[in-house]
């Protein structure tokens, strides 16, 4: 019997990091699923004059290969997407991604929240919001937008993170269905794939 309730048909799955999500996201990019059947879309917090590096050192163990988006660029099922360095990432109605160099948010650009609430926006109940470790607040008020919208909430458990303030913000600002460390969160991704089989 599994942990997680199922009873929806997902559109796309949004996952949020900073300082120490580097790991969590790397295992769970490489023990996803092949053909997993959703959009991964991430805003992670990342150095804004590192251009090189990142993308590679996560595509290196994707099972997927990790893309930067363009602007305006459609998304697609399975496709795993990474907002660049220095812009926010939005998801347009229509299904298209969107960039902009608008001000900071949370002192970030990629801004969590940004990505979080256009996802709920443009997918409400048919979205899994994922956050993990972090060192501010950023993406606490984008999970409240995906519970708000009737999406499914998952952060990485305060106790497993190497700085938990990003999950607890998020935990005191809105219910989260599910509080994971990373391999259950893995799990989480392999119960996704069987309900689409």
């Amino acid at each position: 019997m599994s942990m997680f309730t199922l009873n929806n048909s997902y559109k796309a799955v949004v996952i949020g990091g900073s300082a120490g999500s580097f790991q969590g996201v790397v295992k769970i990019l490489a023990q996803l699923p092949k053909g997993f059947p959703l959009p991964i879309i991430m805003a992670l917090h990342r150095l804004k004059h590192v251009r090189h590096g990142f993308i590679e050192a996560l595509s290196l163990k994707s099972v997927v290969p990790v893309v930067e988006p363009d602007d305006k660029e459609p998304i697609k099922k399975g496709g795993v997407y990474l907002a660049p360095a220095n812009y926010h990432l939005s998801v347009e109605l229509g299904n298209n991604f969107s960039l902009s160099t608008e001000e900071m948010m949370n002192n970030s650009r990629p801004a969590i929240d940004i990505t979080l609430g256009s996802c709920a926006y443009v997918f409400k109940d048919k979205l899994i919001g994922i956050l993990l470790s972090g060192a501010n607040r950023d993406g606490a008020m984008g999970m409240k937008y995906i519970k708000d919208r009737g999406g499914l909430t998952i952060v990485q458990d305060p106790a497993e993170c190497m700085i938990d303030t990003m999950p607890k913000a998020a935990m005191a600002l809105t219910t989260i269905d599910h509080v994971l460390k990373v391999d259950q969160i893995v799990e989480f991704f392999k119960e996704l794939d069987k309900h689409y089989r």
